[in-house]
């Protein structure tokens, strides 16, 4: 084929080069559609994660005009305080996530025995009837959990739909920042039972803050 050719060494050698490439091309393709094969290894895995809760942030369109109303219903939501102004009143504007708020304004508190939330700087505080809040769920939850700093004892109440009694949790004492109070500011609270539709939080004649509010359905 090279006969009669002083380059035929040459050529020879870039024919073998070319060969030796195209083998290790066709090597590196055959391991690239092992592992395309194998994907679904990676899905079994990836597919028993927990998603991640979903940020709900307010909209206080949705809370003016029920009539256009669309309900997200993620598995699981936290509410995103953050954005709402100091001192408005928090009553229908996570409702497109299935959350009503009774009673409840938002505030950047500046009294130190009230400390900052975990995260962010806003919490919901009972007003104007001091030392209540109410949080209602358009579909029923199983999960609620928020941070409480309280005043006085506190008391949480959860109830279905027709209004029974499902848990009773409570927060012995008060607990403000700076007191000799044993049970720490922004003390966690977690209630799970089914069918969660009303939420009561009652500080006998004080005054409590909620922050760090999240629910699963």
């Amino acid at each position: 084929m090279f006969a009669g050719s002083a380059s035929t060494p040459l050529t020879v050698m870039r024919f073998l080069r070319k060969c030796i490439h195209i083998s290790a091309m066709a090597i590196q393709c055959s391991i690239q559609l092992d592992e395309v094969s194998n994907s679904n290894i990676f899905d079994s895995e990836t597919d028993l994660k927990e998603p991640q809760a979903v940020i709900a942030s307010p909209d206080w369109d949705v809370a003016e005009f029920d009539s256009n109303l669309v309900v997200i219903r993620p598995s699981s939501i936290c509410l995103n305080l953050e954005d709402l102004k100091c001192f408005e009143v928090v009553d229908r504007q996570f409702h497109h996530y299935g959350i009503t708020f009774e009673n409840a304004i938002a505030l950047q508190p500046s009294n130190p025995a009230y400390p900052p939330p975990q995260t962010g700087t806003t919490v919901l505080m009972g007003a104007p009837k001091s030392g209540w809040l109410e949080v209602a769920f358009l579909n029923p939850v199983h999960q609620f959990c928020c941070h409480v700093t309280s005043s006085q004892r506190m008391l949480l109440s959860a109830y279905d739909h027709q209004n029974k009694l499902l848990i009773r949790s409570s927060l012995s004492k008060a607990n403000l920042a700076g007191s000799d109070s044993p049970i720490p500011p922004n003390a966690s609270f977690k209630i799970e039972v089914p069918n969660i539709s009303r939420i009561t939080f009652y500080a006998f004649d004080g005054q409590l803050t909620l922050s760090d509010l999240s629910f699963s359905l």
